[in-house]
């Protein structure tokens, strides 16, 4: 009898890529593909999208709010089993496990005609490609349905959820399987392909999440030591851009290209730049990530004394204005500010002044926040409306302060510890680690100290890369941070201009966790946050899978 996917995959065999067109893998069968080296790698391509490649939805978190959208399903607290970006989620990856259950099945198909070393190159990209389906699959649902291999159709029926261990030792050694195989570098005309240290990265960040501290620690040691020439971009912000795509930071990154117009998300540009520039200044930093940045005095803002809240760009780490855009500065060819009494700014585009649409005293739906968003934003976004950076999924940053963290865990705080966090510090301020008289160096040796500093540093390292969500879950701090509010700046007629922006400074607590309840009127309510900390650490099994099979079990509360 011939072979098929799980129930919920039957619609997931192969489909057509998106760059060839030889032999249409929409039409084609398990019967007859695998047949030969091109159709071996055909298949294997076709893994390598987004659909099959992301990080959590930034807006699932506290740094990011959608003007338009103001809220979801996670940071709405009514997430359930018939959510569609819970079918998404499940959907993409059993698409990509199925794919890779038949490849590795069939494979031996074109043994006669494939160098036995392409072949088990080839064998090892599908097998991690699995493997990091499940270890999101399980740091999201818990216990899932361990496929890996086809099924028969009477067989997958009877399919159940398989414990998440049992899943997690499969997946260290999966990967353990595609480090010993995959090559430390390509060619240059291959360097997006999935490498040793690919592999490697998959297993430290799974570790990590998975409270794994020493297999964390380990597998982000031997990409530290693997020699691949892996370090950190010179400059922090041009690595968001076309400019830093060959970066030696990027370990992992997806490409996407101009002319695949499923990524030229129009709407999606014009939600992310400014009205003056025609956007819709829509997709917004909160006033939480922006209050989350140190003073170049290495001290939060309600520690320092060189914090302003009147002016909050001022003496900050260098990430903050590489991230948001700061007031008073051009971008995209207009003077930015958002001050209600800024009814008109200059255009370096235009090199004129020009009615100022980025404050809400002239456009009612400019930044309700008051921020924009700078990471990432190509410069030609506003004449192109275009996105089409490549998607970074791991770079070598988060793989020093995986290290770290797990070394703290472990209770092993040693000078490598420092090293790794200072490392990262250093590259925001331009600075060689050693010159510690460049930028605020870490010094503190307690584990408690160091926790926060660390738990700090991820925030405004990677914000817009859709790592906060799952740091929030792993830490257990979703249950605070996500029940709190989204805070904007009052309507222009009720701003009181001598406490622009702000009027005061934020209180952060223990955690770094912001406090506005103190502001009154000053500030404004946008959206309530609420997460339900009896069931949203974990997410619900999709429904339809489950009226499909009933021995699929749902997660409590759900």
């Amino acid at each position: 009898m011939k072979k098929i996917a799980f129930t919920f995959l039957v619609a997931t065999a192969l489909s057509g890529c998106h760059t060839l067109d030889l032999n249409p893998l929409s039409e084609a069968s398990t019967g007859t593909f695998y047949s030969n080296q091109t159709e071996l790698e055909l298949a294997v391509n076709d893994l390598y999208r987004t659909a099959f490649w992301s990080n959590d939805n930034e807006l699932f978190s506290d740094n990011e709010w959608h003007r338009a959208q103001l809220t979801n399903a996670v940071i709405g607290g009514t997430m359930n089993a018939d959510d569609a970006a819970v079918q998404t989620f499940w959907l993409n990856s059993y698409k990509a496990i199925a794919r890779a259950n038949s490849f590795i099945a069939n494979k031996d198909r074109a043994a006669a005609s494939t160098p036995a070393a392409t072949l088990l190159r080839l064998e090892a990209e599908m097998r991690l490609i699995r493997a990091y389906q499940y270890s999101r699959l399980i740091t999201h649902f818990g216990d899932v349905p361990l496929l890996t291999e086809p099924l028969l159709l009477e067989e997958s029926y009877t399919v159940a959820r398989t414990n998440k261990d049992e899943i997690l030792a499969f997946v260290f050694s999966e990967l353990d399987f595609a480090a010993q195989n995959l090559p430390v570098t390509y060619a240059a005309a291959e360097t997006k392909r999935l490498t040793k240290g690919a592999a490697l990265a998959i297993k430290s960040r799974t570790a990590l999440y998975m409270g794994k501290w020493a297999i964390a620690r380990d597998a982000a040691k031997a990409i530290m030591d693997l020699g691949a020439g892996y370090e950190l971009h010179p400059s922090y912000a041009p690595l968001f851009t076309r400019a830093g795509e060959m970066s030696k930071e990027l370990i992992i990154s997806i490409p996407r290209d101009e002319k695949q117009q499923v990524f030229g998300n129009a709407a999606y540009v014009q939600d992310n730049i400014s009205r003056n520039a025609g956007g819709f200044g829509a997709q917004l930093p909160t006033r939480d990530i922006v209050d989350a940045y140190e003073c170049i005095d290495g001290k939060p803002i309600d520690e320092s004394p060189l914090y302003d809240p009147k002016a909050p760009f001022t003496n900050r780490d260098p990430r903050l204005t590489a991230t948001v855009v700061e007031f008073n500065t051009q971008w995209l060819g207009y003077n930015y500010t958002p001050h209600p009494d800024s009814l008109q700014v200059f255009s370096s585009k235009e090199n004129r002044k020009v009615p100022n649409k980025d404050t809400r005293a002239v456009a009612a739906f400019a930044s309700f926040t008051g921020f924009l968003w700078k990471k990432g934003i190509d410069q030609t976004w506003a004449d192109r409306l275009v996105e089409d950076n490549d998607a970074i999924i791991f770079r070598y940053a988060e793989i020093l302060l995986t290290y770290a963290e797990a070394k703290i865990e472990l209770g092993e705080i040693d000078a490598t510890v420092l090293n790794a966090i200072n490392l990262v510090r250093a590259r925001a301020y331009g600075a060689a680690v050693e010159d510690t008289k460049s930028y605020p160096a870490v010094t503190a040796t307690s584990a408690n100290a160091l926790r926060q500093v660390l738990r700090r540093e991820r925030r405004v390292e990677f914000p817009r890369e859709g790592l906060r969500y799952m740091d929030l879950i792993r830490w257990k701090l979703a249950e605070k941070v996500l029940t709190r509010p989204v805070i904007g700046l009052p309507d222009p007629a009720a701003q009181n201009r001598a406490k622009w922006p702000f009027p005061g400074v934020t209180p952060l607590d223990e955690d770094g966790i912001a406090d506005y309840s103190g502001f009154g009127t000053d500030v404004k309510v946008l959206a309530q946050r609420n997460f339900d900390k009896s069931r949203q650490y974990l997410w619900p099994i999709p429904a339809v899978e489950r009226r499909v099979n009933t021995n699929v079990t749902q997660n409590p509360g759900y």
